[in-house]
């Protein structure tokens, strides 16, 4: 066997000879169309390059996309960095990646594999692949510049074409290996509801501001509920450091919720080589607290997200594009 899925931790492993193969077809990515990400040409040759990918690998991504599960997350082991060296890290806000390397052309292939890549341009300019790193002066940021304790969200809650999966893969782990990429998945915790908690998240008694990261971009203040679809299974839109209950009993939702998911979590510990794949529709995620050194060598991930369906948010994007306004 190529690949080793392992249940339910929701861990698949990729083994060397599927890596390499997977390498390759990176490689073959980089030189096209000047080796610019964000060019729509290149995304189209990712695209197609995802066919290509061995169907093992192929194959545990669609499921995940079709049924993420109980937890919502999908954690992808021995993926290829490209040969070399990783570079130094980045230490600059709004650090991205616009020129194609191995880690950015699997991220880009995995995006258009569970459904089409997108951006926002107030946030890191509207760039496919971001930098997660570290930057001096941002400790306490609520955001992927910080490095203190990080509070679960939904990415983008605020945004009505907010993102159906978030992809996070590592190129370098931070020097104690502490930082990790906490999950919970409102499929865990929703029988663990009181039944007025339950009912309170699905009535419009919530706010929700744009993340830290969006600068001063004003937020819709119209009033949502956190939990809204099947009564069953429902999607989730919560930013706990950024969503406002509007009354009381909101107030205690909120924080009934938030415990439940504290005390059910998963954290991820994410390797070089690892991808993280998260159900932004019912899934919220955050990080532990880690102490960069600021040398070159702290904790690197980079990140992108992916619409499943991409037409739905046709109206924010300038010529179809893949950043949404």
């Amino acid at each position: 066997m190529a690949v080793r899925t392992e249940v339910p931790a929701q861990t698949v492993t990729i083994e060397p000879p599927v890596a390499r193969e997977i390498e390759q077809i990176a490689l073959d990515l980089l030189p096209v169309a000047g080796g610019r990400v964000d060019d729509p040409a290149w995304v189209a040759a990712a695209r197609e390059a995802w066919e290509q990918l061995p169907a093992p690998a192929r194959t545990a991504i669609r499921r995940f996309r079709r049924d993420s599960g109980t937890t919502g997350a999908l954690v992808i082991n021995g993926l290829p960095l490209g040969p070399g060296e990783v570079p130094d890290t980045p230490m600059v806000e709004g650090s991205v990646q616009r020129t194609a390397t191995v880690p950015a052309a699997v991220l880009m292939m995995v995006a258009t594999g569970l459904g089409d890549p997108a951006a926002f341009r107030p946030e890191k300019s509207g760039a496919l692949v971001q930098d997660v790193v570290p930057v001096p002066g941002k400790e306490e940021f609520q955001g992927n510049a910080g490095s203190v304790l990080l509070s679960f969200h939904v990415e983008n809650a605020f945004h009505p074409h907010r993102p159906d999966f978030v992809m996070l893969s590592c190129l370098r782990a931070d020097h104690e290996a502490v930082a990790g990429l906490r999950t919970a998945c409102i499929r865990q915790v929703f029988g663990l509801l009181s039944g007025p908690a339950r009912e309170t998240l699905f009535r419009a008694e919530f706010v929700t501001e744009p993340p830290p990261s969006f600068g001063a971009v004003e937020g819709d203040a119209t009033p949502h509920a956190v939990l809204t679809g099947a009564v069953d299974d429902p999607d989730i839109k919560i930013d706990f450091s950024a969503t406002k209950p509007l009354t009381e009993r909101a107030r205690e939702a909120m924080d009934e919720l938030q415990k439940l998911f504290a005390d059910n979590a998963h954290t991820h510990y994410l390797k070089p080589g690892s991808m993280a794949i998260v159900d932004n529709r019912v899934t919220v995620h955050g990080r532990t607290a880690f102490q960069p050194r600021y040398d070159g060598k702290d904790r690197w991930l980079q990140r992108t997200f992916s619409l499943a369906d991409f037409r739905a948010s046709r109206a924010h994007r300038t010529a179809d594009g893949y950043v949404l306004d």
